[in-house]
């Protein structure tokens, strides 16, 4: 790999920024200064930049609590997306949200550099598993149960998967309840749509789990960690 597009790729900077870094003499591969961005790097080598050492990491996985206002998207003109909630160093070339939380969505959003993860925990065939937490306006009961584990069909005639609603409390004389919901897909504004075909709205709605990764109870709205691909792999057994 061209040591200008290892840099960049480990956000040192952008192609410009480091060819002027090259140019300032700053720029080393295993002890030797380089003079052209041309210069060819291998994983094997030690390369510095000002006399710190760049280790080359090829994918990154950051598990987010998302907070609201914030679109899942790598750039918007006018809003803040999840990538503005990342460091900037941690800001790397090619990292997109798994699927997407709708902007007063919050909770857990996984975002990664690695597009056949991505791939793999989208993919429809997997079946990958998300819970949602959630505040209704409407009453659910039994009812509601069995009607969405029955698998909808809504309005516009879009056919959805049996899922799995858990009704955490009812509230009859706020007509509100607290539900935690599990589904198989995620087609647009899938759980706003499934509870307006039975008359609720949602309220409040939080991812607290995706397949087995699950949301830190420690991980504040608006922060994130970074993970290794073999714990992601590991639980979600792909």
């Amino acid at each position: 790999m061209r040591i200008d597009k290892f840099l960049a790729n480990m956000n040192v900077g952008s192609r410009k920024e480091v060819h002027q870094l090259i140019k300032k003499g700053i720029v080393a591969i295993n002890g030797q200064t380089i003079k052209t961005p041309k210069e060819k790097v291998a994983e094997t080598d030690e390369v510095t930049v000002n006399g710190e050492k760049i280790v080359y990491q090829k994918y990154h996985y950051f598990l987010m609590n998302k907070p609201k206002g914030v679109l899942s998207a790598t750039e918007d003109r006018s809003q803040r997306t999840v990538i503005s909630l990342l460091d900037p160093k941690d800001q790397y070339q090619g990292i997109v949200p798994v699927g997407r939380l709708d902007k007063d969505t919050t909770g857990l959003l996984l975002l990664t550099n690695d597009g056949q993860l991505n791939h793999e925990l989208l993919a429809p065939n997997k079946h990958v598993a998300k819970v949602y937490r959630a505040k209704i306006a409407g009453v659910a009961d039994e009812d509601t149960v069995k009607t969405f584990a029955s698998g909808m069909t809504l309005g516009d005639g879009t056919k959805l998967k049996p899922a799995k609603l858990t009704v955490l409390k009812q509230d009859t004389e706020h007509d509100s309840s607290e539900i935690e919901i599990e589904i198989s897909e995620g087609k647009y504004h899938q759980i706003k749509r499934m509870f307006g075909a039975v008359g609720m709205k949602v309220v409040e709605l939080e991812r607290i789990s995706m397949g087995k990764l699950k949301l830190p109870n420690n991980l504040k709205r608006g922060q994130y960690v970074e993970i290794d691909v073999d714990e992601i792999s590991r639980k979600q057994n792909i």
